[in-house]
């Protein structure tokens, strides 16, 4: 059956690409606290495909953004929270199916990136898309030293460091400023360790960073410790400032809203031209078949 959805949802991509590029979608997700407007990337077929079949089926009408982390991002998609009583727990809801991972390294979540929501590794290790749920990037501005590091060396480096008793005074000091809830020191602190770790373990935990991405993490900022983890299909072109008025919402303990924050979404097509002049956004062509 997931077969052929798939096979199903990569004709409509095909079908959407075989014209011209002289039009593309744009995607409106209204909100009490204002309008998100976004565009979906041609090169992710299968999300784009599936996010404009439910929303021109009106699926994601009156559903909920159930989890909101502010500095992080906000979520919705989940057809369990359309008629959800105050305090239920929602998040594993969808349509019945996944959609195949189209994680590609050109896109990354900065503020605005419009991602697909998935379960975790252990029980999903193809990295699958749920099929309706999507969360949408916060973050905030990432220096350049934090964003070239590599997670995965840089969790290697520091376990190999801090498994040296005679390291523990360096954990005892980043510790402390955990414990005092200091963000900024904490972070600086950590950074002193990093050089001493590579120093002394041989692993540098670097990685290279395009220009692009280092431009855009330290402007608009984002979540980089995302990256190459999630499919990451669409962006935020007008609108960012509704992200940050949701995220600041108040929430219960499992991150969702309070009061509830309901979503209306909507797609129109519009010249690519005109979708420049409106928005200052260059729509990128559909890759040739």
């Amino acid at each position: 059956m997931k077969r052929i959805l798939s096979i199903t949802l990569l004709s409509i991509s095909l079908l959407m690409t075989s014209c011209a590029q002289d039009k593309d979608y744009v995607v409106t997700i209204k909100t009490e606290y204002g309008d998100m407007v976004a565009i979906l990337y041609n090169e992710t077929p299968l999300h784009k495909a599936n996010f404009l079949k439910l929303a021109k089926e009106h699926f994601y009408d009156s559903l909920l953004f159930h989890r909101v982390i502010d500095g992080f991002m906000i979520q919705g998609g989940d057809p369990d929270s359309k008629n959800a009583p105050a305090g239920k727990m929602l998040g594993q809801g969808g349509p019945g199916y996944t959609v195949p991972a189209e994680i590609n390294a050109k896109y990354f979540h900065e503020k605005g990136a419009l991602s697909a929501a998935r379960l975790g590794d252990n029980m999903n290790p193809s990295k699958a898309s749920s099929g309706s749920q999507f969360y949408i990037v916060q973050g905030g501005p990432v220096n350049t030293a934090q964003l070239k590091i590599d997670p995965i060396k840089f969790n290697e480096m520091m376990g190999t460091f801090f498994n040296n008793p005679a390291n523990s005074t360096y954990r005892d000091s980043l510790m402390g400023f955990a414990q005092k809830n200091d963000r900024e020191g904490y972070e600086k602190c950590l950074m002193d360790i990093k050089v001493i770790a590579e120093k002394e373990t041989g692993i540098k935990a670097e990685r290279d960073i395009s220009p692009e991405k280092e431009k855009a993490y330290g402007s608009v900022g984002g979540t980089p410790q995302l990256d190459d983890q999630y499919t990451v299909f669409g962006k935020v072109i007008k609108g960012l400032d509704v992200i940050d008025k949701i995220a600041k919402v108040q929430k219960d303990r499992s991150d969702r809203p309070v009061k509830d924050v309901r979503m209306t979404v909507s797609v129109e097509e519009v010249s690519v031209s005109e979708i420049e002049k409106l928005y200052g956004y260059k729509v990128e062509p559909a890759p040739k078949k």
